[in-house]
């Protein structure tokens, strides 16, 4: 079976799982773990921050990075498919208090909606934009690169509202732009990057931010029941991730390109490949007269498994997991099926 629902479904290689078990322990609760402090402090490092504080999900990262910058009815600002809104099942409100507003635009930067969106202090009768959160690269948008990124950031600067960072791919926006991942990360106020998708560790995400903001965020941590103990037989999977994994995910992205050429082929208009920039392409089948569960079921009945993430679009999700030669086969299954 070919597994490309998401780049999630990696397993640890023979390398990562001796690092795991090689690692030396201590208690994190404590801040006695020295493989997590080693994470946090690389990490952190590398995206050119003050501090770290490793968490379970890029999800638990986000809101913890949100609620850093957003007081309790505050509103965080962001794309109408990012993550934060649309994959995490409300948080953001329920455990933290914050409300968003969204601007449309198929996962990407709109500066001139995100100026229209901005909220002012006009006093206790009007919500107060207080952050605006970017997910670079984004999810639903197709793995997309945040081009415009430096000018939303100098557009906040200049209005002293703080950036969040979903980076869960930020590494793949990295190797495909050339960029250093602390360029994009440095911008903002909070950043998060996950360790269990492109990289291919089995746990794991990183939030990174001054280390006034990572204080607080650990105590909400411990407060949300996400303390954990030897945590550091999962820091050194991610450690490993680091190390091993970053200049490989060109390979993902040279995979999907591949399968969203085949598909575009078979099926005109359902893929635009030179829209695809890095390990995701979503495939659009309302010109096909398909339905995203049929072509599904299909895919599963020939040994393939993608995800489906609207009512008329599949999402084919490349990793380190799926050789060129399996996204290859996989790309002339789904044609078949699509075409």
């Amino acid at each position: 079976m070919i597994d490309l629902r998401s780049d999630t479904v990696t397993k640890p290689s023979a390398g990562m799982l001796t690092a795991m078990t090689s690692a030396p322990l201590g208690d994190d609760v404590y801040g006695e773990d020295p493989t997590v402090n080693q994470l946090e402090e690389t990490v952190a490092g590398l995206l050119g921050h003050e501090a770290g504080l490793f968490t379970v999900t890029g999800s638990l990262a986000n809101v913890l990075g949100v609620m850093s910058l957003v007081p309790r009815g505050g509103e965080v600002l962001c794309e109408a498919s990012a993550h934060i809104v649309r994959a995490e099942l409300g948080s953001h409100a329920a455990a933290s208090g914050v409300t968003t507003r969204t601007w449309s635009a198929s996962g990407l930067i709109d500066l001139e909606q995100i100026r229209a969106l901005i909220a002012p202090d006009l006093g206790p009768y009007f919500v107060q934009t207080a952050a605006v959160s970017v997910e670079n690269t984004h999810n639903f948008g197709g793995g997309a690169i945040q081009h415009a990124y430096d000018a939303l950031a100098d557009e906040l600067d200049t209005r002293g509202i703080p950036l969040h960072l979903d980076g869960a791919r930020l590494w793949n926006a990295s190797v495909a732009t050339g960029r250093p991942a602390s360029a994009y990360a440095s911008r903002a106020a909070a950043a998060s990057v996950c360790l269990s998708k492109g990289l291919g560790a089995p746990v794991g995400s990183v939030l990174v931010g001054s280390a006034d903001l990572i204080a607080e965020a650990r105590v909400w941590r411990k407060r949300l029941g996400a303390g954990w103990r030897q945590a550091g037989v999962l820091a050194a999977a991610g450690l490993y991730a680091l190390e091993h994994n970053i200049d490989r995910l060109a390979e993902d992205h040279a995979n999907a390109r591949v399968i969203a050429e085949v598909l575009a082929d078979a099926a005109p208009g359902s893929v635009k490949p030179d829209q695809v920039e890095t390990n995701i392409v979503v495939v659009d089948l309302s010109s096909t007269g398909k339905s995203v569960a049929d072509v599904v079921a299909a895919a599963r009945e020939a040994g393939v498994l993608i995800s489906g993430v609207g009512a008329t679009q599949l999402r084919v999700v490349t990793h380190l997991d799926a050789a060129a030669e399996d996204c290859r086969r996989a790309a002339a299954v789904l044609a078949s099926i699509i075409s």
